[in-house]
C-alpha cells in the first residue's frame, strides 16, 4: 500500500509518500508561501533528481494538485497514476478530549476538528484545509487523522487539571493537553526496541527538543505527564516561546506597557525564549556559535535553556518514581552534544553518567551516549513522526 502523509500549515504543506510493505519513502517535499504567486515547491523523489519550482499556488487544493502532478511526472514521479495512492494520513495538532487515538476521517470527525479551532487557531484550521484539499483532488480515497494530543490522553486528572475553578474545565475544557505526542510515542517505542526491553516495564523521560520543546514522563508506554499544557506555550523555554512563567506577569506587563491581549500573546509566543534572552536568534546553532565568540547574552540564554530542561527531567523522574532511560530527540536534542552534556552533567544524583566520546558530533542515528557505569540509560533517538502517521493510516485503512 502507498500512503501519502500530509502536514498542512496555514501557508505551507509538507508531504511524504510511503511504500508501506518496505517502509520506504518514495518521495517527499514541501510547498511554501501558499496563497502567493511566488509559492515555492520542492520535491525529492527516490532515485531521481530533486525538483524546485516557483509558481502561483493560491490555495491548498492547488498545492495538492501540484504535488500529485509531480508524483506521477514522467521524469520526476515515482508512481504511474495518482490512483496508486491508497490512503492519506494527516497530522492534526489538537484533538481535545474527543480523540484518544487516530481515526478515519468522516463528516463527524471534520466537524469535531472544526469545533476545536479555538484550542489550536493556528493549526487545526490548516489541517482541515489539507483534508478538504485531498477530498477535492482524490475523491473516495480514505483519509486518517493522527493527533499530537492523543498520546497524552492517558494522563491522570491530577496531572492534566489546573488548580483553577473547576467551572473553567467543565465549561471551556481548560486543562493540560500536551503536544508532540506522536514524537514522544515514537521514541518511546524505539527506546524499548533499542534497549531490548518490554516497553511496558520501562520508566522513560522523553525530551523533544527543537524550536518548540517538550518533555514527557512515560510509564509503561503511557504518558502520565508532559510539559506543554492547554497550549504549546507552557513548559520548557523554547526558541521564541517563554515556557513557564508567573501568570501575574501578563496583567502586570499589559498595564505597564499598555499591551493588548493580542500583543502580549505575540510577545510570549514569538518574541521570548532564546530569541529574547540572547537578543540574537532562536536557533541553537547560532546561540552556540555566539557563545564560542564570547557573547555573554548567548551564554546566559543557553544556561537558562539547559537549566529549565534539567529541572523538568528531575521532576519527571520524581513523577515516575525512578527513571530507566532519558531520551533526547528532535533538532536540538539530536544534534547539540553541548546541550546534552550541560543537562546530564548535573543529573548525577539520578545515576546519570554521560560518555562524552559517544556524545560527540561524529555519531549519528539511534545511539547510547551514557557511560557503561551509568544507572540510567541515556539515548539519542531521531524522531520520525511521519512514519507514525503512515503506520496508523495503514493500520486503520487496511
Amino acid at each position: 500500500m502507498n500512503v501519502l502523509v500530509i502536514n498542512a500549515g496555514s501557508s505551507s504543506l509538507k508531504y511524504q509518500l510511503y511504500f508501506m510493505s518496505e517502509g520506504r519513502v518514495l518521495a517527499k517535499g514541501k510547498v511554501e508561501r501558499i496563497g502567493m504567486d511566488t509559492a515555492l515547491l520542492t520535491h525529492e523523489p527516490e532515485g531521481k533528481p530533486d525538483v524546485s519550482e516557483v509558481s502561483e499556488i493560491l490555495d491548498h487544493t492547488t498545492a495538492i494538485r501540484r504535488v500529485l502532478d509531480l508524483l506521477v511526472h514522467p521524469q520526476h514521479g515515482v508512481l504511474k497514476t495518482a490512483a496508486e495512492i491508497e490512503a492519506v494520513g494527516h497530522r492534526v495538532v489538537h484533538g481535545g478530549e474527543s480523540f484518544r487515538a487516530s481515526v478515519r476521517v468522516d463528516e463527524d470527525v471534520k466537524r469535531e476538528i472544526r469545533r476545536l479551532f479555538d484550542l489550536a487557531p493556528l493549526h487545526n484550521p490548516a489541517a482541515l484545509l489539507g483534508i478538504n484539499a485531498v477530498e477535492a483532488n482524490m475523491p473516495g480515497v480514505p483519509q486518517v487523522v493522527v493527533f499530537d494530543t492523543a498520546f497524552h490522553q492517558t494522563m491522570p486528572p491530577a496531572a492534566y487539571l489546573y488548580p483553577v475553578p473547576m467551572a473553567l474545565y467543565r465549561k471551556h475544557k481548560v486543562r493540560r493537553y500536551g503536544f508532540h505526542g506522536t514524537s514522544h510515542h515514537y521514541v518511546s517505542e524505539r527506546a524499548a526496541a533499542f534497549l531490548e526491553r518490554p516497553l511496558a516495564a520501562l520508566k522513560l523521560v522523553t525530551c523533544h527538543i527543537g524550536n518548540g520543546a517538550s518533555c514527557a514522563a512515560v510509564l509503561g508506554g503511557r504518558s502520565i505527564d508532559t510539559s506543554m499544557g492547554m497550549t504549546p506555550l507552557e513548559g520548557l523555554m523554547m526558541g521564541t516561546r517563554s515556557g513557564d512563567l508567573d501568570p501575574a506577569i501578563v496583567p502586570y506587563t499589559m498595564g505597564k506597557e499598555e499591551l493588548t491581549l493580542s500583543e502580549v500573546s505575540s510577545m510570549l509566543n514569538k518574541h521570548s525564549g532564546l530569541q529574547a534572552v540572547s537578543g540574537l536568534s532562536s536557533d541553537m546553532r547560532e546561540i552556540e556559535g555566539a557563545m564560542d565568540a564570547g557573547d555573554s547574552n548567548a551564554a546566559l540564554a543557553f544556561e537558562m535553556y539547559a537549566y529549565r530542561l534539567r529541572k523538568y527531567i528531575g521532576a519527571y523522574a520524581a513523577a515516575l518514581n525512578g527513571m530507566d532511560a532519558l531520551v533526547f530527540t528532535a533538532g536540538v536534542g539530536e544534534n547539540s552534544e553541548r546541550l546534552r552534556s550541560a543537562v546530564c552533567r548535573e543529573l548525577t544524583f539520578l545515576g546519570v553518567e554521560l560518555d562524552e566520546v559517544k556524545n560527540g558530533r561524529g555519531y549519528k542515528g539511534e545511539r547510547r551516549i551514557s557511560a557503561a557505569s551509568s544507572r540510567v540509560e541515556v539515548l539519542v533517538i531521531p524522531t520520525n513522526e511521519e512514519w507514525m502517521i503512515a503506520r496508523d493510516t495503514y493500520a486503520l485503512v487496511r
